[in-house]
């Protein structure tokens, strides 16, 4: 099997079998979304869910945020991970945004890595989710499962997979596969052990292959 053939047929199976996925984050705009996202790092996006009701209720927009203190903000988030950089991180976001781009989520992977705590895969989150872009987010799901598959090789590092999902994978469905392949790891292809019995993609994945080639 080609390279492009197993992206093919990878695809295809989800195409059939979750033809619908999104972020499991909970959010009701852009500058919500990118508050999930930012505390999502290191922490289950069961947890952020927990957290941001309270915190978007007292700090529903940058501007809000923007003049909280770092202290305050740090009161709503302190049972997620790393919560005293998380806490500066959202108000060096919330103060960028009122900054420099008048109070609104830019769409640009580019200028949203200007924001302190929005690194690439942050910055590609919320271009895919929110302005339905072309850019592919390797979170350590996407990574782990991408690998598995045999969608990337050798890939060293995020950047590394990143560049070559999107080489092959139809900008039009770069947003769907970064959730594809994210919900496949986190209920199937679990990282300590995998759950092959259940999944559909058994016949393309080189790791299935090659720890069952004596079955």
């Amino acid at each position: 099997m080609t390279r492009t053939e197993r992206f093919e047929k990878i695809i295809a199976w989800f195409q059939e079998h979750r033809p619908v996925a999104t972020t499991e984050l909970h959010y009701d705009e852009p500058f919500h979304l990118l508050v999930a996202v930012i505390l999502s790092a290191q922490c289950t996006d069961k947890r952020v869910n927990l957290l941001t009701p309270a915190l978007l209720q007292r700090y529903p927009t940058p501007e809000k945020m923007a003049q909280a203190t770092q202290e305050e903000i740090l009161e709503y988030i302190k049972s997620c991970s790393y919560p005293n950089s998380k806490a500066r991180y959202l108000k060096g976001m919330a103060q960028g945004l009122v900054e420099h781009f008048g109070g609104k989520v830019p769409g640009s992977v580019d200028d949203l890595q200007k924001l302190p705590g929005v690194g690439r895969k942050t910055a590609n989150v919320i271009a895919s989710v929110i302005f339905n872009k072309p850019a592919m987010a390797v979170d350590t799901h996407v990574f782990r499962v991408s690998a598995r598959l045999g969608l990337t090789r050798n890939a060293k590092t995020p950047e590394e997979a990143e560049r070559q999902l999107v080489q092959y994978i139809p900008d039009d469905l770069i947003p769907l596969a970064h959730h594809w392949l994210i919900l496949h790891g986190r209920y199937v292809c679990l990282a300590r052990k995998p759950r092959c019995e259940e999944c559909g993609l058994r016949e393309f994945c080189k790791y299935y292959i090659k720890n069952h080639k004596n079955e």
